[in-house]
């Protein structure tokens, strides 16, 4: 059984129970929001991988992407961006390489980590399509759900298809004259392109009870990719944007109903005052779906520094209900990101993530104890309750004090210092120590 149809039946999974332990959060909560459709666990019938909890009432997940192009084809490099993610605390990992072997570089990927491993599938099956007939619109029914099929038993555990990208999402693309910033989802415009060349409806949305059954073979949660999602903060919450979300909302439901693990996929770039009624909108249609997000990012000018347009975008969701958050790196819209760019990005997602648990979860224990820290000057706590400890400690090491109760930003005229011996008493006496 898939881990909905267990909760359903009221069985706790080994994968539950350890979400339920890592979370902090009695079984029985678990049971509940998985049989509800409310949480996914990604997972594989064919791979051990951490177990991690998506959806309602848990922590916000972060996720880090790598994979090649069609320019930089590095395998090692690759792999090593992906140990790199790991290390950084990101809570899962998606393949999306389009350059060089993907089978094999899948498969590397997915040995060198214990993370659940997602993927977009449209990329290997428009690839192999372009290889084999030399045109990518010639792509077939076959070809597309041969590769679905063979990436859920390599071992993938979640996995980005875009099931919501009909005729009529693209009719009102076209009736609202374009965009501003066109498609940007890689996968998606090769679908509309396949779409108007064959004059077909999209048969992952045609057959999406075939879809279904082969995730459920495996387990593997289904999330339903934004296809047009904005690549504009101008273009934020059009109609075809719109329409697409729509149809995700209901598909979850039906793949729910089926029996699979189910997630829809939000916009790429919003502007601030639109964050809240985008994930308030796919939680209500969708009867509190996990929401998986990339960024948003809240502003199309920060070009080198979007993983921080991407955090002030992500916090903003997290808090207003996101579940789960794909990093952006520096990179962005610049070139392939490296190993140092990943690291940023999946820190940065990290912070947005956190910020928004602290509204979202109540969860602010964390940063009442960091704050007792730095308020008491006790480096060693500051270290241990930061999220960074270990590059909190390089920096503070790197430019030493003179005083070595202090830093170097204020040194003799520390604040804390200055003024924490003339209220000691108050905090001996029950203050808020």
């Amino acid at each position: 059984m898939t881990q909905i149809e267990s909760a359903r039946a009221g069985a706790a999974t080994k994968e539950m129970e350890a979400v339920a332990k890592a979370e902090a959060r009695p079984v029985e909560y678990v049971i509940e929001m998985i049989a509800s459709g409310k949480a996914v666990i990604p997972n594989s019938t064919t791979r051990k991988s951490g177990h991690v909890g998506i959806g309602k009432g848990l922590r916000t997940k972060v996720n880090a992407s790598i994979g090649t192009s069609s320019d930089l084809i590095d395998v090692k490099a690759e792999v090593a961006k992906a140990i790199a993610a790991e290390d950084a605390g990101a809570d899962t990992l998606m393949e999306l390489s389009v350059g060089g072997d993907l089978d094999a570089i899948r498969k590397e990927v997915l040995s060198a980590v214990s993370l659940p491993v997602g993927s977009v599938p449209l990329y290997q099956a428009f690839k192999e399509a372009i290889e084999r007939y030399h045109d990518p619109n010639k792509l077939t029914e076959e070809l597309l759900f041969d590769v679905i099929e063979r990436q859920c038993a390599d071992g993938i555990s979640f996995m980005a298809v875009h099931c919501g990208l009909t005729r009529l999402t693209v009719e009102r693309l076209r009736k609202q004259s374009y965009r501003y910033g066109g498609l940007v989802s890689r996968g998606g415009s090769y679908m509309v392109g396949w779409m108007l060349a064959n004059n077909r409806e999209n048969p992952l949305y045609e057959r999406f009870d075939k879809v279904v059954e082969i995730f459920k073979r495996y387990d593997c949660v289904l999330s339903l990719g934004n296809g047009l999602r904005a690549g504009a903060v101008h273009d934020s919450l059009d109609r075809a944007q719109v329409q697409e979300l729509v149809i995700n909302c209901e598909l979850a439901n039906i793949g729910q109903e089926m029996g699979a693990q189910m997630m829809c996929e939000g916009p790429g770039h919003l502007p601030l005052d639109d964050i809240e009624a985008n994930v308030r909108l796919q939680k209500r249609m969708s009867g509190d779906a996990p929401f998986y997000v990339l960024g948003p990012l809240a502003t199309d000018v920060a070009a080198g520094c979007d993983h921080i347009s991407a955090a002030i975008g992500a916090a903003e969701a997290a808090r207003h209900g996101a579940d789960l958050i794909c990093y952006v790196t520096p990179a962005e819209h610049l070139a392939l990101p490296n190993r140092d760019d990943v690291i940023e990005g999946v820190r940065a997602a990290r912070i947005a993530a956190h910020a928004g648990d602290i509204v979202k979860l109540g969860r602010g224990e964390r940063d009442m104890a960091m704050s007792k820290a730095r308020r008491d000057l006790d480096w060693k706590g500051q270290q241990r309750h930061g999220l960074f400890g270990e590059k909190a400690a390089a920096i503070r090491a790197s430019r030493a004090p003179a005083e070595p109760g202090t830093c170097t930003m204020c040194g003799s005229f520390c604040a804390l210092d200055n003024v924490n011996e003339f209220f000691r008493e108050n905090l001996k006496a029950g203050g808020k120590a």
